[in-house]
């Protein structure tokens, strides 16, 4: 009884293991396994995909902000682009440069005639009226004609000879003698240096000076608002010689020293050339030299003359 029993078992067991549920089991067990081998696979390439794209999103993103940080902040970038522009720029200036070269030739007698004129001398010297000893005692026309003579020295007007025009640019001694008159309303004054030395002897108002100092008593006479005369500045074939003119306008205040305005090519004031209009020195020409010597002219001093109507 006993063995039946247990080959029963047996063969319960062996039917129970080779039922048709178990198939069902395995079935169902790899069709789970296909699909989870199925859904990690999509699952790792979008992984991957993602990842890739991640890792290209963050290697562009920090390709641009290092480039950025590296623009913005290193100054090679900066230095950089500047140096693009400033090849940009190289091209521009040179066309910019093109046309600078014509203004420089128009520029350029501007420019020659300021060296020139720091060559030949110092700058024009003016004088206040208050500046000069008992300015404010002189007649009311005398001032006058003063005033105006010493405003035309602050407007830097060259020696020009020929012109007796301040809008010219500059004028020449006869000239600035000339136009202040003018101005004053002296109608009669002639235009040059030789006929107004002429118009002042006809009408008697001319004191000769024949000595060769300061100091000479020949002039005790001489009165600030006179016209000065010399010959001998330049050579020329004129008679009378006379050559060049100027105003007497007093002593100076501070030096005590006489001093004379006009236009001149080369006299001094303070010991320094001046070519212009100008307040310069009067002083009398070295008694050593002569009219002509060496080949060459030397000023000489001639006389003084009063303005005719100017202190009536």
């Amino acid at each position: 009884m006993v063995t039946p029993f247990r080959f029963t078992a047996v063969t319960i067991v062996v039917v129970a293991f080779f039922a048709p549920s178990p198939p069902i089991a395995a079935q169902s067990v790899g069709e789970k396994i296909k699909k989870i081998f199925s859904t990690p696979t999509p699952t790792p390439t979008p992984h991957k995909k993602k990842k890739s794209a991640t890792t290209k999103k963050e290697s562009a993103s920090p390709s641009p902000t290092p480039s950025r940080k590296k623009k913005s902040v290193s100054p090679s970038p900066a230095v950089s682009p500047t140096a693009k522009a400033k090849k940009k720029s190289s091209p521009t200036p040179e066309p910019s440069e093109t046309p600078s070269p014509t203004p420089t030739p128009s520029l350029s007698p501007t420019a020659t005639a300021t060296p020139e004129s720091g060559k030949r001398g110092a700058p024009n010297a003016t004088l206040l009226p208050e500046a000069i000893s008992g300015f404010e005692n002189y007649p009311p026309k005398v001032q006058q004609l003063l005033s105006s003579a010493l405003e035309l020295t602050t407007r830097n007007l060259d020696y020009k000879y020929g012109s007796a025009d301040p809008g010219n640019g500059g004028m020449d001694c006869s000239g600035f003698v000339y136009f202040v008159l003018k101005q004053n309303g002296v109608e009669d004054v002639p235009r040059d240096s030789s006929e107004q030395y002429i118009w002042l002897r006809r009408a008697g108002k001319f004191e000769p000076v024949v000595g060769q100092k300061d100091d000479s008593f020949e002039f005790d006479n001489l009165k600030p608002g006179d016209l000065l005369f010399w010959t001998g500045t330049y050579a020329i074939k004129r008679d009378p010689p006379i050559t060049h003119a100027m105003i007497y306008l007093g002593r100076e205040k501070k030096t005590g020293a006489r001093v004379m305005v006009g236009a001149s090519d080369g006299r001094t004031y303070q010991s320094q050339q001046r070519f212009g209009v100008s307040v310069f020195d009067f002083k009398m020409p070295r008694a050593d030299k002569g009219e002509i010597e060496d080949g060459k002219v030397h000023p000489r001093f001639v006389g003084y003359a009063h303005i005719p109507g100017l202190r009536d």
